[in-house]
C-alpha cells in the first residue's frame, strides 16, 4: 500500500516531536541525577554502607542505569520498527 506525500510528510513531523521529547526527557533526567550525587555528596551520604546484595549486583540494583539502558533498547528498537515499517 502506497501512502499519499502528506502521510508521509505527517509521520515524519511526528517522528521528529517525537524524538525531540524522548532527547529532552534524557537530558532532563541526566542533569537531574548529577544534581542529585552533587547533593547527596555535599550532605555526605555517599559513604554509607552498601546492603550485600547491591554489592553482589552493582549494575542490576541500579534503577537509573536500568532507566537509561531501557530507553536506549526502546529507541533503538522504534528507529528500527520505524525504518522498516516506512522506507
Amino acid at each position: 500500500m502506497r501512502q499519499s506525500k502528506h502521510e508521509v510528510k505527517l509521520m515524519a513531523q511526528l517522528t521528529f516531536v517525537l524524538s525531540a521529547l524522548s532527547v529532552l526527557i534524557a537530558i532532563i533526567g541526566f542533569v537531574y541525577t548529577v544534581r542529585l550525587g552533587r547533593q547527596q555528596r555535599w550532605q555526605g551520604e555517599l559513604d554509607g554502607p552498601i546492603p550485600k546484595t547491591v554489592q553482589e549486583h552493582a549494575y542490576l540494583r541500579n534503577p537509573v542505569l536500568l532507566a537509561y539502558v531501557l530507553a536506549v533498547l526502546l529507541a533503538i528498537f522504534a528507529i528500527g520498527y520505524l525504518a522498516l515499517r516506512y522506507y
